[in-house]
């Protein structure tokens, strides 16, 4: 499937309004068998802004394609300085009570899984399982020519042993981790080689433009046929990537719910949507259902490591 950079949506005059019930939620829990599909509007109270909301970064900035960034290698040198930059902050935000509360549901048996459209990988640090990275995570970086894998501290301390000195002031980060900077701060930064092959390095997300692997897609395709219910969590919809397991729910007549703040592509497919803050209206959720929800504790760091693996090269697009 290829994600098209569709950047923008504009919701028609007719679309049903939101509500702040959040019974459709809990009933939907009840029932068990609830698939969760979240966008980047969850991870905002984390301080990680989403991209079209109210503030959202596409009103300051254009995220990286796939063509430009495999065809350019200024487009790359733009993109790894303010990738590296952006990664300091985005390294360390930290999941709040809407990452916290999904987990929670998924230890109590309430949910089949977590299909993310993010990369911030908050979802696994609160303590969820049986998560698909739908779009890939940023603490990975994978080389287009031999596809080796390796863990995205260790290109960033390269970075950064590469770049002295490097430290501008960014305007703003956003939800892919990239930092808003200028040709001038981007400067001469150096952008470094994949140390297996000498090929050029890539974070293991999907770009705009680029194609989310059929595998995954599949794999979401039969979580969706095996929920009861969608739960949609603060996305828009806008790309058709996580707008089609709406709809294949909407056409299966499984019910889907949504709770974001602002109307939704998705928003005609659903039972409601439900126009609050997510961390509180998770919380209360939770509350309302006896479902504990903890408080975040830092892992220790051997368990977040992830293996480095490696991969046959794709096909090009």
């Amino acid at each position: 499937m290829r994600m098209r950079p569709t950047l923008s949506w504009t919701p028609g005059a007719d679309l049903p309004p939101g509500t702040t019930d959040l019974e459709p939620v809990a009933d939907a829990l009840r029932a068990r068998g609830v698939l969760v599909l979240s966008g980047a509007g969850i991870s905002t109270e984390s301080g990680i802004p989403d991209y079209r909301g109210e503030g959202g970064s596409l009103s300051r900035h254009t995220p990286m394609t796939y063509q430009d960034f495999t065809g350019s290698a200024e487009a790359r040198r733009r993109y790894w300085a303010r990738s590296h930059l952006g990664w300091r902050t985005f390294g360390r935000a930290r999941p709040n009570a809407g990452h916290r509360s999904v987990a929670a549901f998924g230890r109590s048996g309430l949910l089949t899984g977590v299909i993310t459209q993010n990369v911030d990988g908050l979802h696994q640090v609160a303590g969820s399982k049986d998560v698909v990275e739908l779009h890939g995570s940023l603490d990975r970086v994978v080389c287009l020519s031999c596809g080796a894998f390796s863990p995205r501290r260790e290109l960033a301390r390269r970075l950064a042993e590469a770049n002295a000195g490097f430290a501008p002031v960014a305007a703003g980060i956003n939800p892919d981790g990239d930092a808003d900077l200028t040709d001038e701060q981007v400067g001469d930064f150096r952008v470094l080689p994949c140390t297996n092959c000498g090929g050029i390095l890539k974070p293991d997300v999907v770009f705009f433009g680029e194609n989310v692997p059929p595998s995954r897609v599949e794999h979401c395709r039969e979580l969706v046929r095996a929920a009861s219910s969608l739960l949609v969590l603060g996305s828009s919809l806008t790309v058709m990537s996580g707008l089609r397991f709406v709809r294949q729910a909407a056409e299966a007549g499984k019910p889907v719910v949504i709770v974001n703040r602002d109307a939704t592509r998705g928003d005609r497919l659903a039972v409601t949507r439900i126009a609050l803050p997510l961390g509180p209206a998770l919380t209360t959720v939770a509350e309302r259902l006896g479902v504990p929800v903890r408080a975040w504790r830092r892992p220790d760091r051997a368990a977040r490591v992830r293996p480095v693996v490696r991969r046959l090269p794709s096909p090009p697009p």
